[in-house]
């Protein structure tokens, strides 16, 4: 008889980057080395809208990002960063601040202070701080005022703002081969050049190795699978993961999904960033929404309660499972901000909804908590488990409310009890 080996459950491997400090006040946020992968997002109002920039950045962190980057391209936006600072301080909001500059960042962060001292960390893109002489010279006044202000910096390039010296250079280069490369893997070696390069010159300008961070940022899910790879081997500083432009709707979810899938499972990656288009009226947050998912089911984080659902079939015609799902899931992510401090490793809850008698109850045995709805001509009940035993059948008009509320009080008393011992 065969003998058989155990199989093992996929695990990344452990990521070997430096590590990063991003801070404001008493919170610290550590990015790369055995650290958590972080989410980051960024806001798409008016920077100068303190009150309309300083909401939404509220809203992104109460979702789940760790990080925000806003836009500082003017004078006035500048001048608006401090103000956003201090509105989110008087929110009891302490999310750290990413200043996005391009083309004028050297002036800005010389002649605004204290947008420079408000700002946790700072975004650089070598392909545009300035040409000729003009590059290392403005790329140093950057590289000064994150010294002075003690502040990280991201060095991120992006194909669509690469350097065109740098590529006309490696393109002639290549043209010199004896077998000259295509034109794709030439643009790879010049996004990969252009950051470590940066890189370097940072660190010689004194800049810690320890407060840089790195991003190749592309369009396509094979480039992008392609550049980091080859980018995670020829350096270890943290790197910063995500589609430059991921685009709408499902598009942009499946690509930012399945790119930044392969690479987390590689162990590649300390923060990402899903770039979505927002659809006309969506929550800027969707993009956070999404990121929080991607990690939650590589189960690397646990951010909300996981809620399994069935998708339907013919056997449930009635929509009340799909309608409880989804009330359960809003339920769940509303409730988050609170019982993430209140009910301490909540996040961790499984929560089965199911449409019949054929997964159902065996699905609900494996959550914590489960209920199994009655699929089309199965008798009106819904058990509910605990645990893995059955605890109550539901019936009537009232299963929803029923087992929202007895979720609320499975969460009390199991999570509860958890933040009573640890405080006595």
């Amino acid at each position: 008889m065969d003998t058989f080996l155990p199989i093992k459950a996929a695990n990344p491997k452990a990521r070997n980057s430096l590590q990063a400090s991003v801070v404001w006040g008493s919170k610290v946020v550590t990015i790369g080395g055995d650290a958590p992968v972080r989410i980051q997002s960024m806001t798409n109002t008016d920077t100068v809208d303190v009150i309309g920039t300083a909401i939404q950045v509220k809203e992104l962190a109460l979702a789940g990002s760790e990080l925000v980057r806003l836009t500082v391209n003017t004078p006035e936006a500048a001048q608006a960063v401090p103000y956003v600072r201090e509105q989110l301080d008087r929110m009891g909001i302490d999310v750290p601040l990413i200043g996005d500059f391009h083309y004028n960042g050297h002036r800005l962060l010389s002649d605004y202070p204290a947008c420079a001292q408000a700002l946790s960390k700072y975004r650089i893109n070598p392909g545009n701080v300035g040409k000729g002489d003009k590059r290392d010279k403005q790329f140093g006044q950057m590289i000064d005022a994150a010294m002075k202000w003690n502040k990280p910096v991201r060095i991120g390039v992006n194909w669509g703002s690469l350097d065109q010296e740098l590529l006309v250079s490696l393109m002639d280069e290549n043209n010199r081969r004896a077998i000259p490369w295509d034109a794709k893997p030439v643009m790879y070696e010049a996004l990969i050049t252009s950051a470590l390069a940066s890189a370097h010159l940072a660190e010689e300008m004194g800049l810690s190795k320890n407060q840089i961070i790195l991003s190749c940022k592309v369009s396509g899910v094979q480039d992008l699978v392609s550049v980091y790879r080859e980018l995670s081997l020829r350096c270890n500083y943290p790197l910063h993961l995500g589609l430059t432009e991921a685009g709408m709707g499902a598009k942009g979810v499946v690509a930012s999904a399945t790119a930044l899938s392969i690479l987390l499972q590689e162990g590649i990656g300390d923060t990402i960033r899903v770039s979505l288009t927002p659809q006309p009226g969506e929550s800027r947050t969707q993009e956070v929404v999404i990121a929080c998912e991607i990690l939650q089911s590589l189960e690397l984080r646990s951010f909300v309660p996981s809620v399994t659902a069935c998708p339907g079939c013919g056997r449930t015609t009635s929509t009340t499972f799909q309608e409880l799902t989804k009330q359960i899931e809003d339920f769940l992510r509303e409730k988050m901000p609170v019982w993430r401090s209140q009910y301490p490793g909540v996040e961790k809850l499984k929560v089965a909804v199911m449409g019949c008698i054929v997964n159902g109850p065996g699905e609900s045995k494996h959550a914590d908590i489960g209920i199994s709805l009655p699929g089309t001509g199965e008798a009106p009940a819904a058990p509910v488990f605990i645990d893995g035993e059955k605890s109550i059948t539901l019936r009537g008009d009232s299963i929803s409310q029923e087992f929202q509320k007895i979720v609320e009080n499975y969460i009390e008393k199991r999570f509860g009890n958890h933040l009573i011992s640890t405080e006595v």
